[in-house]
């Protein structure tokens, strides 16, 4: 059995904030592996479901974000699981928006919830860390923590827990590589579609004009071979210009 617990903060206010991504995370999880409906234990929000073969409790602790490792400690104990039996999924403010990190161990980072964590069980548990990005000024962190998702960012981020969750069979294996890998390649083709997908290409930039120059100028400057695209509405122009037929 594993426990899989998501961090963040309770109450509809909170819902879309950046801190509650570990939730987020959990519920993506809970809908891709058709888990059992949530339920109240452990001062948290429990569901269960299996994923790979494995037996897994989701978590969300309903303690607020500063006390997380109540609920998370009281469930380790309850199932009689060691450390390194859990996943937490949270927020990190110094990855990049969108990208993902897993390490065993180490430290809190200033992220209270898994510091709340780290006191109450030992420290060598997987770290599903999920990149929120910094505002860059350190006075700005907490409104940009605890500030919602911005509406631009909906496409990265409904496309990073979709590919969590259908990734995450890879974590009970404990292929955290593995893991890493299939979410970022994916998110990474999701957005950046090819001409074969529903969603049209960027399109590339139109052609700049060839900067004027006088005609002494190009008398001493050497002329380059011209490449006349075949076909459209700039190869008219550039044969009539230089004179092809």
């Amino acid at each position: 059995m594993l426990l899989f617990a998501g961090l963040g903060n309770p109450g509809a206010q909170y819902a879309n904030n950046r801190h509650n991504v570990g939730y987020m995370a959990a519920d993506a999880i809970a809908r891709r592996h058709s888990f059992s409906p949530w339920t109240k234990k452990f001062k948290g929000l429990i569901s269960e479901g299996n994923i790979g073969g494995e037996k897994v409790i989701l978590l969300k602790p309903q303690t607020f974000m500063n006390l997380s490792g109540q609920s998370v400690g009281e469930a380790l104990r309850f199932y009689k699981l060691e450390p390194s039996a859990l996943s937490v999924f949270y927020d990190e403010l110094d990855l990049v928006a969108g990208k993902v990190r897993v390490k065993i161990g180490g430290g809190a980072g200033g992220h209270n919830g898994i510091r709340s964590i780290d006191q109450h069980i030992a420290k060598n548990y997987r770290r599903v860390r999920i990149g929120i990005g910094h505002p860059g000024v350190k006075e700005m962190v907490h409104g940009h923590v605890l500030g919602d998702f911005a509406k631009a960012d909906k496409e990265w981020l409904e496309a990073l827990l979709d590919l969590v969750a259908d990734s995450c069979d890879l974590l009970t294996k404990g292929d955290d590589n593995g893991f890493m890998n299939k979410v970022t390649v994916g998110l990474r083709d999701k957005l950046q579609p090819t001409g074969t997908s529903d969603t049209p290409p960027p399109k590339a930039p139109k052609p700049q004009a060839p900067k004027a120059q006088s005609h002494i100028r190009q008398a001493r400057t050497p002329q380059a071979a011209v490449k006349i695209p075949e076909s459209g509405p700039m190869a008219a122009m550039l044969k009539k210009l230089f004179g092809k037929d």
